[in-house]
C-alpha cells in the first residue's frame, strides 16, 4: 500500500485517483520544453559573460597592477640588447579587464647610467645629453601575482626621444612581440621579492 501511495503522489494523483492521461502527458511535455529552454539560456549567458569582459580604469596603486608593472619593466630590461637598464618614469594608463587578472598599461621608460647587473637600479640616475633615451611601451599582462606567475600577452615599444631630441620617425618600426612563456617575477628581478 505504501508504494502505491508513493507512485500516486509522483503521478500527481489526488484523493487516491490518478490524474487522467492527458494531464500527465501535458506535464511531461512541458518539462521537455523547459530543458532546451534552460540549455539555451545557459549558452546565451555564457556568451554574454565573455562579451562583457572589457578594460576599465584601475588605480595605479593596486597591488597586482604594481607587480605587473614591475614585471614588465624587468622583462623589458631582460629583452633589451643594451648594457644600460631602463627604469620606470611614468604610468600613463592603468586598466584591468573585467572579471580577470589581465592588465593593460602604458609605460614610459628612461635609460639610466647603470648597467644591467648593478645592485640598485631603482635609484639610478637617467642618462642625459647624447646618451639620453626614452621609450613608450604598451603591455597587456596576465597576472597571477599571488603565485608570482606573469604572462605577457602583447607588448609594443617605440622610442620617443634620443639625445634630448624627440624622435620624429623611429629608425625601427614599433616592435610587437607576444611572449607565450610565463616567467616569474622572482626570476625576472633576480632577487628576493615579497608582496606587501
Amino acid at each position: 500500500m505504501g508504494s502505491e501511495l508513493w507512485w500516486a503522489g509522483l503521478c500527481g494523483a489526488q484523493n487516491g485517483q490518478p490524474l487522467p492521461w492527458p494531464a500527465v502527458l501535458t506535464a511531461r511535455t512541458a518539462m521537455l520544453w523547459k530543458t532546451p529552454l534552460f540549455a539555451g539560456l545557459v549558452v546565451l549567458g555564457t556568451h554574454f559573460w565573455t562579451i562583457q569582459k572589457e578594460f576599465v580604469d584601475v588605480s595605479q596603486n593596486l597591488d597586482y597592477f604594481v607587480a605587473s608593472v614591475e614585471f614588465a619593466v624587468a622583462q623589458f630590461n631582460d629583452d633589451s640588447t643594451e648594457e644600460q637598464v631602463y627604469r620606470l618614469l611614468e604610468v600613463g594608463r592603468a586598466q584591468q579587464k573585467t572579471w580577470t587578472m589581465i592588465f593593460s598599461m602604458d609605460l614610459e621608460l628612461g635609460r639610466t647610467i647603470c648597467k644591467k647587473h648593478d645592485e640598485d637600479i631603482d635609484n639610478c640616475p637617467l642618462q642625459e645629453g647624447p646618451g639620453e633615451k626614452k621609450v613608450r611601451c604598451t603591455y597587456i599582462i596576465h597576472s597571477l601575482a599571488w603565485i608570482t606567475k606573469f604572462t605577457i600577452l602583447d607588448s609594443t615599444c617605440a622610442q620617443t626621444s634620443a639625445g634630448g631630441m624627440p624622435v620624429t620617425s623611429p629608425s625601427k618600426s614599433p616592435v610587437s612581440s607576444p611572449i607565450s612563456s610565463p616567467s616569474s617575477l622572482l626570476t625576472a628581478l633576480g632577487k628576493q621579492w615579497k608582496m606587501a
